[in-house]
């Protein structure tokens, strides 16, 4: 995003000064709010007068001086923040486009977003690149856009719509409205120091651009060896000694509310510090549509760090100023004379629900609503035709095998997977599921003309139906998990019907169906309708499948193929496990 006006433009400050003395009017002055003063962590009854997209200056209420305003905004007791800075998350994941995001987020104070368009990337290449610039520079709100680093997320093992190397990042690290390096997920290729993913981190580094990372599992000599590369910063915890681990290696940990369940041990881990780290920021990685018409974006990370016990101002503190500093950005994060007026205020630091948000010194939203919308151009062809995917039946989704009996790899338990292996019995040349498996398949999506790959899963609970989805990181092949050969093939060729989407399958019915026709990822309209047709699907899915919270749940279906992280996964190009080097086309290994 191109800001509108340079902070340190000469005629700006000089209005500023002269308006901070009571020489000249502000162009608005807040009244009546409590400051949340986030260095010293408190707060303070005091005004504060704007000039242009500048704070002037923040001063307690003196009658004496008589300040005048061209636009007096009065706070009613409200608690005067800064903006909000999430500083990690995908909007793809929200399956709306970056218009709706910021119609739906900015109301709640949610000002800048960092944004890596992995996704958009990984289905259209530079194509979905060029979509997401363009998005952020008529958004209302702050979209600092990153490159992704992993297109594909482990090249090799997957085949995706795009192919971003060292040349392609350098290329777009050259532009001004590209902010740094997206999250590294290609672990062992960091560790091996191989070509690619060196070329790439080194690009970052030789233009003095932010190497975010994605260091999932990594711990002891691996984590040090991968922060030694010059990655600085981490979402993916899994526990609060991990937490501690990456604090004290110095990444930058990016607290994500996506994993709601570590939550609570991490504010006990913080709060148990003899102070709160500087280094601690927050973010939303992926937020579900209806998560988000519901719950809100950033403000609701905040809000459920505070109801888990984590101090207000320093959740606060985490969301502005600490993230001010991680991105160099001394103009945000604070209420602060000099500072970019970003200004939220907040009725309470409880519900953090905003009354009014500014951004650049305009009145953005009120009351929940915005003051004005940009319009997102989706002009862009590929990503209007961006699935490609065969007519399909049953037979494709049978695994072959020889014999009465098969000896097969399975892949075991979601989130955190393992290697496994079962006999199996085969029943008419095809391996027979029994009810403690299920099957999971992956087919191109980008005309690649491969088969479908298929794998047996084990502990994933049992399931009466099939759910198909686009949506699958970060490859965003089709992807399928279920039972039934005959009901892979119907929700399968339900979802190339649609152009990409997700749907729901049992006895030979479509239960439910959500179209997502841009990139396969997304779709214009609202997010109200969205929200409902989200909805739909999980009720279907929970008729289908029996959740077993926290790692057997809805969410683990659109990470099952991200294929960068340790274990097998499968993709359009079989089981694979990176770190290992293993590619198997197919699930029989042999005979028993």
């Amino acid at each position: 995003m191109i800001e509108p006006q340079d902070l340190n433009d000469a005629g700006l400050r000089s209005r500023a000064i002269d308006a901070a003395q009571g020489k000249a009017p502000f162009d608005v002055l807040i009244t009546g709010g409590i400051v949340v003063d986030l260095v010293t962590l408190v707060t303070r009854r005091a005004d504060v007068g704007i000039i242009g997209p500048l704070i002037a200056s923040v001063h307690a209420p003196d009658p004496e001086m008589a300040y005048q305003a061209d636009v007096t905004l009065e706070a009613d007791g409200a608690y005067i923040s800064p903006g909000l800075i999430d500083m990690h998350m995908h909007v793809e994941s929200s399956m709306i486009l970056p218009d709706e995001y910021s119609r739906h987020v900015l109301p709640r104070g949610v000002t800048t977003a960092v944004w890596d368009p992995h996704e958009l990337a990984n289905v259209a290449g530079l194509d979905g690149m060029e979509f997401a610039l363009a998005a952020a520079r008529s958004s209302a709100m702050r979209f600092l856009v990153l490159a992704p680093s992993c297109v594909p997320s482990a090249p090799g093992f997957e085949t995706t719509g795009g192919d971003f190397d060292e040349t392609v990042i350098r290329d777009l690290l050259a532009r001004d409205d590209i902010h740094g390096v997206a999250e590294v997920m290609s672990m062992q290729a960091v560790l091996d120091r191989a070509d690619r993913m060196s070329g790439i981190v080194q690009a970052g580094l030789h233009v003095g651009k932010r190497v975010c990372g994605h260091a999932r599992s990594l711990s002891g000599a691996s984590l040090q060896a991968y922060v030694a590369s010059g990655i600085q910063t981490d979402h993916e915890l899994t526990s609060a000694e991990d937490l501690l681990a990456k604090l004290q290696a110095g990444l930058t940990i990016e607290l994500r509310g996506s994993h709601d369940h570590l939550l609570p041990q991490f504010v006990e881990a913080l709060n148990a510090l003899a102070c709160f780290p500087q280094t601690v920021t927050l973010c939303t990685d992926d937020v579900f549509p209806n998560d988000l018409y519901r719950a809100g974006g950033l403000d609701d990370v905040v809000r459920r760090l505070v109801r888990y016990g984590l101090p207000p101002l320093k959740a606060l503190q985490a969301a502005t100023l600490n993230a001010a500093t991680q991105l160099g950005r001394r103009d945000l994060g604070l209420i602060a004379p000099g500072r970019r007026a970003d200004i939220v205020l907040f009725d309470d630091l409880t519900e953090f629900v905003a009354s009014a948000v500014l951004k650049d010194g305009q009145l953005v939203t009120q009351d929940r609503h915005p003051t004005h919308r940009h319009s997102t151009d989706t002009a862009f062809a590929a990503l209007q035709t961006s699935v490609s995917i065969p007519d399909l039946t049953a037979d494709d989704f049978s695994i072959k095998a020889e014999g009465d009996t098969a000896r097969v790899a399975t892949i075991r338990r979601p989130r955190f997977t393992e290697w496994g292996a079962r006999e199996v019995a085969v029943v008419d040349g095809a391996v027979l599921c029994s009810e403690d498996l299920a099957q999971m398949a992956v087919i191109n999506r980008f005309g690649a003309g491969q088969p479908p790959r298929l794998a047996l899963l084990e502990d994933w609970g049992k399931w009466r139906g099939v759910f198909a989805t686009t949506v699958s990181h970060d490859s965003h092949n089709l992807t399928l998990f279920g039972t039934g050969a005959a009901d892979m093939a119907l929700a399968a060729n339900t979802i190339a019907a649609m152009g990409g989407g997700l749907a729901v399958v049992s006895k030979g019915k479509v239960l439910a169906k959500m179209p997502l026709p841009f990139g396969g990822l997304m779709r214009e309209g609202d997010l109200i309708h969205l929200s409902d047709d989200f909805d739909t699907i999980i009720a279907a899915m929970d008729d289908i499948v029996e959740w077993s919270p926290p790692y057997l749940v809805f969410k683990a279906c659109f990470g099952a193929s991200l294929v960068c992280n340790a274990g097998p996964h499968l993709s359009d190009l079989g089981i694979v496990d990176t770190f290992s080097g293993q590619i198997l086309t197919s699930p029989v290994l042999s005979r028993p």
